[in-house]
């Protein structure tokens, strides 16, 4: 797998766009096909797979950003707890510019907060271990791909005795969602690219409510541009057909059942909760939620004043996360909300679409049909 999001065989994909274009003569209408993975999107954007689709195809993204589905509520308990005194919060560093209600992780860490940058969980199981004094409290931000590495720091910190060890939880599930978007008629949305590497832990089979539920087309994709392209080739077939399967296009990797020792440790430790998205609101039991025996490593029992939720002004991020707007159609995009300046959480994560369409399509924007 190694490098393979930046492998592009010229032939290959000159080859399937032709194909999908055939395909999508025999449409009759536009369709649009929804990518709900992070990795994927910037992908699209960098080889600029939007720009060979044919104008019966809309290519839009989804809720795969799990830095940016986080609701700001979470951000402002970060912020909390990192101000209690002999408090250390341990975060990935995507979170720590993205906008809180009164700020962010970035800024009260430059105010003297305790807040650290890791790059996995067991770094900040380490701190535990090293500052034994500390509370050391775990950002659980992400999908089920990183889920089972959190689990298994869990797992460490009770068999080497680390005390001091804590996460607060914010771990989200892919299936819900999908369900909720293809459920609601005020979304348009005809197929999905399913995530690659979400796929790897809950298998293909986890997603066929889409087709077999909701008659909605799903194909899980890998991440070279002709790997996404005979997904959308595959969706666009079975819309042109009248068929709805969930095909697994990424065999070499995703098993129809998943990965199921990832899932054990993770059932050890989690069980399914509601869980806010933002952009979606409340969706029943899509976050994950430390199991009862395990609430002395629950951080979100600890309590702290957190203010009342405040969304930055004008940013429009929900509405990109649930493909009813591309990032152009934000007043803030470019102009008030760039990278260096980010309004809101599409446009600060490394997964964000907004980020992804600021580097590789905002010149192009104009051009799209």
């Amino acid at each position: 797998m190694r490098g393979e999001g930046m492998l592009f065989d010229p032939r290959a994909v000159a080859a399937l766009a032709r194909r999908i274009r055939a395909a999508a003569s025999a449409l009759g209408r536009r369709v649009v096909l929804m990518e709900v993975c992070g990795t994927h999107t910037h992908a699209i954007a960098a080889a600029g797979l939007r720009r060979l689709l044919p104008p019966q195809v809309r290519l839009v993204s989804g809720p795969g950003c799990p830095v940016c589905v986080t609701p700001v509520d979470y951000l402002d308990r970060a912020e909390a707890l990192a101000a209690l005194p002999g408090t250390i919060v341990c975060t990935f560093g995507d979170l720590m510019r993205v906008p809180s209600s009164r700020g962010s992780l970035e800024r009260s860490r430059a105010a003297g907060a305790g807040v650290r940058v890791v790059y996995s969980p067991r770094d900040a199981l380490d701190v535990a271990r090293a500052e034994p004094a500390s509370r050391v409290v775990f950002l659980s931000v992400g999908f089920e791909t990183t889920a089972p590495t959190i689990a298994a720091a869990l797992a460490e910190s009770e068999d080497s005795g680390i005390p001091n060890f804590r996460i607060l939880p914010g771990n989200k599930t892919v299936p819900p969602p999908l369900r909720a978007l293809a459920s609601d008629p005020g979304v348009l949305l005809d197929g999905v690219l399913l995530p690659g590497h979400v796929s790897v832990v809950t298998g293909s089979r986890a997603f066929s409510f889409l087709a077999e539920e909701l008659g909605v087309p799903a194909a899980v994709v890998g991440f070279t541009p002709a790997d996404v392209l005979r997904g959308v080739l595959e969706l666009v077939e079975q819309l042109r057909d009248g068929r709805a399967e969930v095909a697994n296009l990424y065999g070499r990797v995703v098993r129809e059942e998943g990965n199921p020792r990832a899932r054990t440790v993770l059932d050890r430790f989690f069980e399914p909760a509601d869980a806010v998205w933002r952009g979606l609101g409340a969706i029943g039991s899509s976050g994950l939620a430390l199991r009862p025996e395990w609430a002395h490593r629950d951080a979100s029992r600890i309590e702290v004043a957190v203010p009342e939720p405040v969304e930055p002004s004008g940013c429009r991020c929900g509405d990109v996360l649930r493909g009813s707007i591309e990032p152009p159609e934000c007043s803030l995009f470019a102009s008030a909300c760039t990278p260096d300046t980010p309004v809101g959480a599409c446009m600060v994560s490394g997964e964000g679409t907004c980020a992804a369409w600021y580097r590789h399509e905002r010149r192009t924007a104009k051009e799209r049909p």
